[in-house]
């Protein structure tokens, strides 16, 4: 279990008041946005480098976000130690001839200059474009989308999600074939960045001291971010449509647990979390509710889609307990059974199943980082599963499973990431009974670029097929899934690269795979599921990437 140190929290100074400033955005007067420009000593370096984004969709109101950063690996990303005065325009129409809402906010040093304006006001399931103006530097357009009215009849969404980005081991050659799709809303599903240092890459600069040396303070975390955040396919996703994102291990450190990791004591640990939380809600499209307070955020919460679907986002790090076992693979043993050790913490469990109680959506989805099916990854009558997922709290995943069984919660299914491979499977009540009732379906995306090129099956996805019955589809290429969400089904295309370790590389739809309304498993429709799919042979395995 993970050490408790609360004084430690209660000594970290906030500053909310002044992050606070970011977000409220006052009315300005009618103005030319594109041609008003300011007079004498302006800098004209150009200070959106960084791109724009826009997450957390509601009916009435969207995130708009940008940082400035007119060099963006330079300490402060180049700016003076000042507040910066930000113009802002949100309008119904690409050529922004109907300005819709408009304001001013400030970008101030403590933030790192970033911008996160609350647009409300706005008319539910409706797109707007988005930019910001300092001076006579005027942003690229971003394109969002609110959430439709709560009650609203949807008769059909679109979406993506995606996961581990490592910018080293490959182009994000998928986020360019995400933007093209012009998805309504995606998800983030952790490790938008990673914290290690390394020693090469395939792309250019890799050997470059921000790519290498590895991110303990907040000066390093915040230049990690830039450092991805400059790719233009990058921007052009986030340009693209809402984002709604949540942490993994990478935003911090490799598989850390609530106040325990390896790598310090706690009390050393939560600075650096804290220093970790700050840098990406300063680089994220959040509100103030996600605002951290030292290492503490509040990251789970709920996105409506009308009727047709809710999406449950879980924090799966800030309160699970310590990997049993010390981590790795290894067998089940009783710890991971033990009821006192859990992946969400109470608090967010009963949030969840109480949320389930009250959906009135079609589909009830659970956005969160992980595997939520059982994966053995050895070969062979013994079973060995990894700690760091929810095969580690085989308790909390029984109590979520078991509750929605319970519940009877119509259509569950659960997107996750992590595993640097695709998966998708079907949520068994009980997953050492192939015939135990099948309460939900899952589809674990791959990673964006983690993991270079990869192949169609390694001998790790051939153990997972061969081993695990409940398992309907698996790949070890890089890219992420595109869905399609009607009342009456669900469709998920698995969009594969056939190569990062280049740019420009080919992107196609593997397999597509359906769930039916009120019918909970993976059904394929295109594609070959499991190619390799034979009675178990025994001997050495070769366990899934994390």
């Amino acid at each position: 279990m993970s050490v408790r140190v609360g004084s430690t929290r209660r000594n970290f100074v906030t500053v909310t008041g002044a992050a606070a400033a970011l977000a409220l955005a006052g009315n300005l007067p009618d103005l030319d946005f594109a041609k008003a420009g300011a007079t004498g000593g302006v800098d004209r370096r150009d200070p959106f480098t960084l791109g724009v984004a826009s997450g957390d969709p509601l009916p009435d109101a969207v995130v708009i976000w940008t940082r400035l950063a007119p060099e963006p690996l330079a300490p402060f990303g180049g700016m003076d130690r000042r507040p910066v005065e930000v113009q802002w325009q949100l309008a119904e129409d690409e050529q922004f001839h109907r300005v819709v809402r408009h304001g001013t906010t400030q970008a101030r040093p403590e933030s790192s200059h970033s911008v996160h304006v609350d647009v409300q006001g706005l008319r539910p399931w409706r797109h707007y474009w988005y930019r910001f103006r300092v001076g006579n530097q005027v942003s690229p357009v971003g394109r969002t989308r609110t959430a439709p009215a709560y009650d609203q009849s949807v008769p059909v969404m679109s979406m993506a999600f995606a996961s581990c980005q490592a910018w080293w081991e490959g182009w994000y050659t998928a986020y360019a074939d995400m933007a093209r799709r012009e998805h309504d809303v995606v998800f983030f599903l952790g490790d938008y960045i990673y914290e290690f240092g390394i020693d090469r890459g395939v792309r250019p600069h890799s050997n470059e001291d921000y790519v290498t040396r590895q991110t303990v303070t907040l000066d390093e975390y915040r230049n990690r971010y830039a450092s991805y955040k400059m790719d233009p396919d990058l921007q052009a996703a986030h340009a693209s449509a809402p984002w709604v994102v949540t942490v993994d291990d990478h935003e911090v450190v490799d598989n850390w647990a609530d106040e325990a990791h390896p790598s310090a004591p706690p009390a050393q640990f939560l600075v650096r979390r804290a220093n970790a939380f700050r840098a990406y809600w300063e680089h994220m499209p959040l509100r103030l509710a996600q605002l951290p307070n030292g290492p503490d955020m509040q990251l789970y919460r709920r996105i409506r889609y009308g009727r047709l679907a809710e999406f449950s986002v879980l924090d799966t790090r800030q309160y699970r307990s310590d990997q049993a076992y010390g981590d790795g693979s290894k067998f089940p043993g009783p710890d991971v059974l033990d009821p006192t050790r859990t992946l969400t913490g109470d608090e967010q469990e009963r949030w969840l199943l109480d949320g389930w109680t009250a959906s009135q959506a079609r589909w009830n989805v659970l956005a969160q980082q992980n595997a939520l099916a059982r994966l053995d990854v050895k070969d062979g009558p013994e079973l060995l599963v990894p700690m760091d997922t929810w095969d580690g709290y085989a308790a909390s995943r029984d109590r979520v499973l078991g509750g929605a069984h319970q519940r009877k919660i119509r259509n569950l299914v659960s997107i996750g990431g992590d595993l640097h491979r695709s998966v998708a499977s079907d949520l068994k009540l009980d997953f050492a009974n192939p015939d135990s009732p099948t309460v939900g379906s899952e589809f674990v995306g791959t990673s964006i670029s983690s993991g270079l090129d990869g192949m169609d099956l390694d001998p790790g996805g051939l153990t997972l097929l061969r081993e695990n019955p409940h398992i309907k589809y698996g790949n070890f290429q890089r890219g992420y899934v595109s869905c399609t969400i009607t009342p009456r089904q669900w469709i998920s295309d698995y969009r594969v690269v056939d190569r990062v370790t280049v740019p420009n590389g080919t992107v196609s739809t593997r397999a597509k795979l359906l769930v039916e309304d009120g019918r909970p498993g993976i059904r394929v429709v295109a594609g070959d599921p499991a190619p390799h799919r034979a009675p178990a042979r025994y001997g050495a395995g070769s366990p899934a990437t994390t």
